[in-house]
């Protein structure tokens, strides 16, 4: 495996891509990737050479709350599916939103053996309601300095936040099937509902 290239630090400029476009990267079950398509390298401006191989969060802007991860491996390592809005960092420390959905990806005998993530262009309207409540997790997870503490209080806060807002079992019923037929997650509920 190569080495994690050293990081960017995040300019403040936002690059976007076309709304008809889609980024898709694979990953291994420890989140290295294994695939990026076309779309992916250009927006993320690495080489395919240099991003194969690499950790997925290679990409991964520090604005983004630790807690967005921790439930999107949650929810993976359980076989299912999520969505997400992710604010990501390209490799000159750009940054561009994308709505995220990841999967896992099942061999015959029904074990997990990759992710599976396709990204489209999100709304402007969805990236402003976001913002700010990422920027609140952000900030309960700064007041930690341990990464998995910091981890748990975001999520705490993200439940209380989805629960104020009438997501999920709290909330009014309003799920969204899921793929299999289930119902959503509030997280992923709250995601559609932008």
């Amino acid at each position: 495996m190569q080495q994690t290239a050293n990081r960017p630090k995040p300019t403040g400029r936002e690059i976007t891509f076309g709304e008809e476009e889609i980024i898709v990267s694979k990953t291994d079950l420890k989140g290295i990737i294994t695939y990026a398509n076309p779309v992916f390298l250009r927006v993320a401006g690495y080489r395919e050479s240099e991003i194969l191989g690499q950790p997925h969060n290679i990409i991964r802007h520090p604005d983004m709350p630790r807690c967005v991860f921790g439930l999107l491996w949650t929810q993976l390592k359980a076989g299912k599916e999520i969505f997400a809005y992710v604010k990501n960092m390209a490799s000159n420390g750009d940054h561009y939103w994308v709505h995220a959905h990841v999967t896992p990806t099942f061999d015959a005998s029904g074990a997990i053996t990759n992710f599976h993530s396709n990204r489209r262009w999100p709304t402007p309207r969805a990236v402003a309601a976001i913002e700010p409540i990422y920027a609140r997790l952000r900030q309960e997870e700064q007041r930690h300095a341990n990464a998995r503490q910091a981890t748990e209080a975001g999520g705490k806060l993200l439940a209380l936040l989805l629960e104020e807002a009438g997501m999920g079992n709290a909330g009014t019923g309003r799920s969204r099937p899921g793929a299999g037929g289930g119902e959503r997650m509030p997280y992923d509920e709250f995601v559609w509902s932008l």
